[in-house]
């Protein structure tokens, strides 16, 4: 597939705490960090999300006594997925996994997200309140950017809610699906599900780049 000047590399929160030893660990989350740096390789816009959470975040389950990992509460935005203590601002599980350094270091810019202690953030774009804002879309417009390519982890959550709303917003999305890892398989076809409804495009990485 040829990679046009209007296209993007979307890096989504390729971090340490997503990966094998790290607090939410997404199992595999470690060996795709080369291939996120071949596919930077590719593209002139390169843009990296990374979680950024302060210790009382909503959707961490020990801020709400006696509830539990991977249990749904119900919050003023609706459903909201409980999980361990993850990405807190400023250590070590939140810096970008070192195997991705290269794309970082190439990325034009980081957008930070899930630093608002009330609402839990999945998506580039939105929060999961679905109205604030990270300000990724104006940045890909003032960019020029028309298609967005999505990488990272995890699959069904960060990455799927980031291409959704990528479409949502005018783009066009293509998930690489060998550059992305999942939390759990129910999920992982939930995503695919959902990429089929909105015609998001799935392939892999060896339609990009030479192996």
């Amino acid at each position: 597939m040829e990679i046009a000047a209007t296209d993007a590399l979307l890096v989504i929160d390729a971090q340490n705490d997503f990966c094998e030893g790290g607090a939410l660990a997404v199992q595999g989350g470690a060996r795709i960090m080369p291939l996120i740096n071949r596919l930077a390789e590719r593209f002139d816009t390169v843009i990296a999300t990374q979680d950024w959470h302060t210790p009382d975040q909503i959707s961490f389950a020990s801020n709400h006594e006696g509830r539990a990992p991977f249990t749904e509460i119900e919050v003023a935005y609706g459903r909201q997925m409980l999980w361990p203590d993850h990405c807190l601002q400023g250590t070590p599980g939140a810096d970008f996994h070192p195997d991705v350094l290269p794309a970082v270091t190439k990325a034009l810019a980081v957008v930070r997200k899930g630093y608002n202690p009330a609402v839990d953030s999945y998506s580039g774009f939105y929060e999961n309140d679905h109205r604030t804002a990270t300000g990724l879309a104006g940045l890909l417009r003032d960019r020029g950017v028309k298609r967005v390519f999505l990488c990272g982890l995890a699959y069904d959550y960060c990455v799927r809610f980031t291409a959704e709303d990528a479409v949502r917003e005018g783009f066009e999305a293509v998930v690489v699906e060998d550059a992305c890892r999942a939390i759990a398989e129910e999920t992982a076809q939930a995503a695919r599900e959902s990429f089929d409804r909105l015609s998001i495009s799935t392939l892999n990485a060896a339609s990009l780049i030479r192996f």
